[in-house]
């Protein structure tokens, strides 16, 4: 069966847990991925040779300080491709139609109604919560999209929004723009302004979003998500 066909409820145990380690922070080697799930090198290796065999995980040889090279592993792109992904080629070409007809405006609108929805439920605790409990239920609805979210905090009333996993990818490769105006919308749930600090599409391990907390809402207060088109790709 060719790996593109498979998906992640496909494995179970240590290789599923493997898999999503790898989408979370990688590349890992043998040495950190067998201290974390408490299991010997060698058992570690033979899931991962398995793994490597499926065209699910690559490696590559790196030279870390003093010593011999280790083999650092992280997921093949059909690896990626077992992840939640919320859009698929048919809808690519549909926006590009709907580009040429109306602009990139029109994209941007289409995803702000969705993450609009997003948040129409949780709108009325979201107006009062605090940030950290803002910021974890904004990751909760995330998360169930497939965006594998966490809010993670930090000094003071400092939140992170990570996500490990990018369910729109093909999208925001074709419309960077749509990652402006998700950012918009962190914004404009969390009540904060937000500093992108890392970015999926440009190849790194999550995209990373860092705010600092302002005084809740009131109770009446709405969620908006004022969405501006950048003249340039951020």
């Amino acid at each position: 069966m060719a790996a593109t066909s498979l998906s992640l409820a496909g494995f179970k145990g240590i290789r599923s847990d493997i898999l999503v380690a790898l989408r979370k922070e990688q590349p890992l080697t043998i040495k950190v991925l067998a201290a974390r799930f408490g299991v010997t090198a060698n058992a570690l290796r033979r899931h991962l040779t398995d793994l490597v065999d499926a065209g699910l995980v690559v490696y590559r040889r790196e030279i870390r300080g003093q010593g011999a090279p280790v083999f650092a592993y992280s997921l093949s792109e059909a690896g990626e491709a077992l992840f939640p992904r919320a859009y698929v080629d048919p809808l690519v070409d549909a926006l590009e139609a709907l580009r040429e007809r109306e602009g990139t405006e029109a994209v941007v609108r289409l995803f702000r109604r969705r993450w609009e929805s997003l948040a129409e439920s949780a709108r009325p605790r979201l107006a009062t919560l605090p940030m950290p409990e803002r910021a974890q239920l904004l990751a909760e609805l995330l998360a169930a999209e497939g965006y594998m979210s966490e809010a993670v905090a930090g000094d003071g009333t400092a939140m992170t929004i990570r996500h490990h996993n990018c369910a729109v990818r093909e999208i925001a490769l074709r419309f960077p723009e749509v990652c402006s105006a998700e950012a918009e919308f962190i914004e404009a749930v969390l009540g904060s302004p937000v500093e992108r600090r890392m970015h999926l599409k440009d190849g790194c391990s999550a995209c990373e979003y860092g705010a600092i907390g302002r005084a809740p809402r009131s109770a009446s207060a709405s969620v908006s998500v004022p969405v501006s088109i950048p003249e340039t790709p951020q």
